[in-house]
């Protein structure tokens, strides 16, 4: 049996859609585009969408548009896609890590506010794995300091935070459809924001810096091709009228998983939510106990691989990237909480359609490879 870490969820009327837009003369620039911006902005509860090519260019607009430049400091987390910060890094911005919350695996707003300095200009929370951050201490931070709030929403897609959807928190928030997230466009992705300042920047900045009623080769300023085809959008239009659904079979691949694994005893944790959150599932990330190493946990990887099944080691810190160790000088050591769960991360297989015997099959498996590792501590 083989099983691979992700699948996308793409049917019958999905294709249709796509297939439709390629018979029209409108491939890109076109009305399906802002289709799937009014749509996503009313399920999100936003005023405004704007589609673009990917979260990382939403985040990048996102700092373009709130004015975030050189030597500011945004204050963020390490324990994420290295999207995260490297959008800041385009801008000469400064992002300054604090470490995360052993719970949720989110920023830790205490650890946040003794970070804050006069250069300080906001703060990027990212709801890891589909969990939320904590949005009203982050909040009140970021009121009481005069800061920016970004939210990094791209694994959040339909996750609530005290009965309110990711995405409407802060001054803006970014969603990611690649093929591994809840609903996928193929690449894409989505800012959304209450301020009218915001869209309108985000919007000439994505299209080469073009304003809106402006001629095509007028440009007002700097800008990006980061625009959405309308291909994509067609299909996002499709995955997004069946969202409950697609969320709720996620769903119960992760009760799978949390009934399978509920014996393990204390060698592995499952997933925590925290009840004033709900989880749309991104992705299923168990840990392996304190016990264990980092050359357990890559053991254990390269058993599971060895037997067909997908995973990975999410996420590795930011702040030991290669680039990011020569950049700042940052070392092992100086974010340990965020270290030592990364160090014992093993993300399972996990789409839609995993059946409850995949799942068996995974997790037999991933018993078999702590066994084996047991037994040979005892040689």
């Amino acid at each position: 049996m083989k099983v691979p870490l992700s699948r996308p969820e793409i049917n019958r009327d999905d294709i249709n859609a796509v297939v439709s837009v390629m018979r029209s003369p409108y491939l890109s620039t076109g009305p399906r585009v802002s289709q799937f911006e009014c749509l996503f902005a009313r399920y999100i509860g936003a005023r405004h969408a704007i589609a673009v090519s990917s979260g990382t260019a939403g985040l990048h607009l996102c700092v373009r548009s709130l004015n975030i430049g050189e030597g500011d400091e945004v204050i963020t987390t390490p324990f994420s896609f290295v999207a995260s910060s490297n959008c800041l890094l385009f801008e000469r911005s400064i992002p300054r890590f604090v470490d995360i919350l052993p719970s949720t695996l989110c920023i830790d707003p205490e650890k946040v506010e003794s970070a804050i300095t006069s250069k300080t200009k906001a703060i990027l929370a990212v709801d890891v794995f589909g969990h939320p951050a904590d949005w009203d201490a982050l909040g009140h931070l970021a009121r009481k300091y005069g800061l920016h709030l970004i939210e990094d929403a791209c694994e959040s897609l339909g996750s609530k935070y005290k009965g309110k959807l990711c995405g409407t928190f802060g001054d803006c928030a970014v969603f990611a459809f690649y093929p591994n997230k809840q609903m996928t466009t193929g690449e894409g992705g989505m800012i959304v924001t209450k301020r009218e300042e915001i869209a309108r920047i985000s919007r000439s900045l994505r299209n080469q810096g073009r304003s809106e009623g402006d001629q095509w080769l007028v440009h007002e300023r700097l800008g990006y091709n980061y625009r959405l085809s309308d291909l994509s959008c067609a299909l996002g239009i499709s995955q997004l009228s069946r969202i409950d659904e697609i969320l709720k079979k996620r769903s119960v691949v992760a009760l799978y998983y949390n009934e399978i694994l509920s014996d393990f005893g204390e060698f592995v944790s499952v997933p925590l939510v925290q009840k004033e959150a709900e989880i749309s599932w991104f992705v299923y990330v168990v840990r392996l106990s304190d016990d264990f190493s980092q050359a357990d946990r890559d053991e254990v990887l390269r058993i599971l691989r060895a037997k067909g099944i997908g995973c990975s080691n999410y996420f590795p810190p930011i702040h030991v990237q290669p680039f990011y160790k020569t950049t700042f000088g940052y070392k092992p050591g100086d974010f340990p909480i965020a270290e030592a769960i990364a160090s014992r991360t093993i993300a399972l297989p996990f789409f839609s359609s995993l059946s409850r015997s995949n799942a068996e099959f995974v997790c037999g498996e991933l018993r078999e490879a702590i066994a084996k590792l047991k037994a040979n501590r005892h040689e």
